[in-house]
């Protein structure tokens, strides 16, 4: 069966990455079939490789963002090292890097230096804090830039601020990078004249959070009130949070508008007369008084069980879900019946993996496989005609061979 050919199919990422955001931006990539080539220090390679053995030896963020990539390992200190680099950037559409920050500039592939020796080349470069600022020399890491973007305030409890689960800011500078990538790549092929823009993108994982805050920030800016987090809630709307069920589940229940909770005061608890009260005539009100919502409603749901719950919910036209573990989502129904699970293979023997969220007519993503550190070395070099391998392995330029 011959190979299918996804959107991006002929377009060559190299990336210089570490950790979580430049590898979902490439992965993104890679899933819509672009070539993604994985530039790694012949010492260790990316350090999320480090990260926990809990895949059959390999770490489960590497797993995860990495698939589908070749990895080719260079000493980016040594002259040939650096040329070798500059000789897969010949033939690239796209290098993604987020390297220390100084890094790129130290060796000489800044937006700056990219557009004069190699003008074609989308150029993304992920810090965290971007350039011109106070915080711009600083490493930063998902947690910290939560922290410091104030997502971390307005999660958890009153008092127990926590970070959210998901890592945020990396995986969402991820997506805007990989956003910013096609936008370019399209402006490239679909503009007769010359684009007024540049072929350089700079994104930062703290401009992301911003962009994430906007709601909480716009509220503040406009209210004088820093939002308290509400755990399983929302300071948006009310009632909408997680009550107990007698079974011992937990029901997660959502009104988004004034009919809405008509329907849940009336239809669903049966309270007429929290349903007539003034003060809970709209959102504003209802989120003034959330605390005497919450308990009727946890009343009520405390002597049904989960089935019974949201079946009702759902005959009078109430969100509602059920709150699970990661454990009870690896054997969900809905990913079951929708056939969302493929096959990796890894240098640990097959994984089973979730197909990425997009899904394109007569095109599935390709789903290959996680890299050996170095596994890909040989074969990328012998692409651009090298030939003494060996040598360069003595001077140390690249990393030993695969095995």
């Amino acid at each position: 069966m011959p190979e299918q050919q996804g959107p991006l199919t002929g377009i060559t990422v190299v990336a210089l990455e570490q950790a979580v955001s430049a590898p979902m931006c490439t992965r993104v990539l890679a899933d819509f079939g672009a070539r993604v080539i994985k530039i790694e220090n012949p010492k260790g390679g990316d350090f999320a490789r480090y990260y926990d053995e809990v895949v059959n030896g390999l770490a489960a963020h590497f797993v995860w963002a990495n698939r589908g990539k070749e990895s080719v390992t260079l000493d980016l200190k040594t002259e040939a090292g650096l040329d070798i680099l500059h000789r897969l950037l010949d033939r690239a559409d796209v290098l993604v890097s987020n390297l220390a920050p100084g890094a790129v500039s130290r060796l000489g592939i800044s937006a700056a230096d990219l557009e004069q020796r190699h003008p074609n080349v989308i150029a993304v470069e992920i810090d965290g804090y971007g350039p011109g600022g106070p915080l711009s020399h600083k490493r930063a890491y998902d947690l910290l830039v939560q922290a410091e973007s104030g997502t971390c305030a307005i999660t958890g409890y009153p008092g127990m601020p926590a970070k959210p689960g998901p890592a945020m800011a990396d995986i969402s500078t991820g997506l805007y990078s990989a956003l910013s990538i096609l936008a370019l790549l399209y402006s490239r092929d679909a503009q007769s004249a010359p684009a007024s823009h540049g072929n350089t993108v700079g994104l930062s994982l703290f401009d992301t959070m911003m962009e994430y805050m906007g709601y909480p920030l716009t509220y503040t800016q406009h209210s004088g009130v820093d939002q308290q987090p509400l755990g399983v809630g929302s300071p948006a709307v009310a009632p909408y949070g997680a009550y107990r069920t007698s079974d011992g589940q937990t029901v997660v229940l959502g009104t988004t508008n004034d009919a809405e909770w008509q329907r849940l005061s009336r239809q669903i608890i049966g309270r007429e007369d929290l349903a007539d009260d003034p003060r809970f005539a709209n959102n504003s009100g209802r989120c003034a008084h959330r605390g005497l919502l919450d308990e009727a409603i946890g009343a009520w749901c405390a002597q049904h069980d989960l089935d019974h719950v949201q079946k009702t919910a759902d005959d009078a036209g109430i969100g509602n879900s059920r709150y699970n573990l990661p454990s009870e989502v690896l054997e969900h129904p809905q990913l079951k019946a929708r056939d969302r699970w493929r096959r990796v293979d890894t240098p640990a023997g097959p994984i089973q993996a979730l197909l990425p969220p997009p899904v394109i007519a007569g095109y599935q993503a390709p789903m290959g496989a996680v890299p050996g550190l170095g596994q890909h070395t040989d074969a990328v070099l012998a692409e651009l005609g090298i030939d003494d391998i060996q040598g360069l392995r003595d001077l140390g330029a690249v990393g030993p061979a695969y095995s």
